[in-house]
C-alpha cells in the first residue's frame, strides 16, 4: 500500500488512515515501554502521529460507535489535542506541518487547527517548567468534558470513570509510541488554567494529561530472555 500524504483543505489536516505499520508485538511494546524525558531533535512523521492519536481516541468500528479506549456508557468525555513545534512533524512528501495547536477529530481522523505558532515553551511554562515538554517535537494533551459522563453517572463519573479513561488513553499512547520507535511520558503536574489558555480550550474542557512525544535519546534494551533471567533469580 502506498503511503497517503496529508490532504489540506481549509486548514484541516486529513491524516493517513489507520493501518498496520509496526512489526512490534503487544508483548514487546509492554516490555519496552518506559517514561522518556530526553528526546533527539528528530521530527515525528505525520503518519506515526496519526497512529498515536488514533490509539488515544480513534474510531474502531464501521459505524463509528466504538473507540480505541473504553468509555463508561460510551459517553466519550475525552478530547485530544496536539501541540506541534516548528518543523517538528514531517509528511511522507518531506513537507513540514505548520506549527500550532491542533484538535484531533476522531470521526474524520483529522487535525483541526486551533491556533498557529510554536507554543511549546508556553506549554512548558504551564507544566511547571518541565523541560521535556518544551523540547519534545509534539505534545499530546488529553482533556475531558466531565459533564458527558457525570450527566449519566453523577459524581462517580467525575472521581472515577473519567480519570480511568484518561489512564486507558494514556497507556495506548505509550504503547503505540513505543511500537513506532518513539517515547513519551505522562505529565500530570501543571497549572490547569495555564494549559487551557495555551490550547484555547472552551470552558467545559479540562486538561488532565500532557504527553510529550519524540524520538528517545536512549531507548530500552531488553529481551524476554533477559526478563526470564530476572524472574528466575528472584525465585531462588
Amino acid at each position: 500500500m502506498k503511503r497517503l500524504r496529508a490532504v489540506m483543505m481549509e486548514g484541516v489536516v486529513y491524516l493517513p488512515p489507520p493501518r498496520k505499520v509496526s512489526s512490534v508485538t503487544v508483548e514487546e511494546a509492554l516490555l519496552l515501554r518506559r517514561s522518556i524525558r530526553a528526546f533527539t531533535g528528530d521530527p515525528v512523521r505525520l503518519e506515526d502521529l496519526a497512529m498515536i492519536l488514533w490509539a488515544a481516541d480513534g474510531v474502531t468500528d464501521a459505524r463509528g460507535e466504538f473507540r480505541s479506549a473504553p468509555s463508561a456508557g460510551a459517553t466519550f468525555p475525552l478530547e485530544i489535542y496536539a501541540v506541534i513545534g516548528e518543523k517538528c512533524v514531517v509528511t511522507a512528501g518531506g513537507e513540514h506541518l505548520a506549527a500550532g495547536v491542533y484538535k484531533y477529530h476522531p470521526h474524520l481522523h483529522a487535525l483541526i487547527p486551533r491556533r498557529y505558532g510554536d507554543f511549546r515553551r508556553e506549554l512548558e511554562a504551564a507544566s511547571l517548567r518541565q523541560s521535556w515538554v518544551g523540547r519534545a517535537p509534539v505534545s499530546v494533551v488529553i482533556c475531558a468534558v466531565f459533564e458527558r459522563t457525570t450527566s449519566v453517572y453523577g459524581e462517580r463519573g467525575r472521581v472515577r470513570y473519567v480519570p480511568m479513561e484518561v489512564g486507558h488513553a494514556g497507556q495506548n499512547i505509550y504503547l503505540m509510541a513505543t511500537a513506532l520507535g518513539y517515547g513519551t511520558v505522562a505529565v500530570g503536574a501543571f497549572h490547569d488554567e495555564a494549559v487551557a489558555e495555551v490550547l484555547g480550550l472552551p470552558r467545559e474542557e479540562k486538561p488532565l494529561y500532557v504527553m510529550p512525544v519524540g524520538v528517545p535519546r536512549r531507548a530500552a534494551r531488553l529481551s524476554f530472555e533477559d526478563l526470564e533471567r530476572v524472574i528466575s533469580a528472584a525465585r531462588r
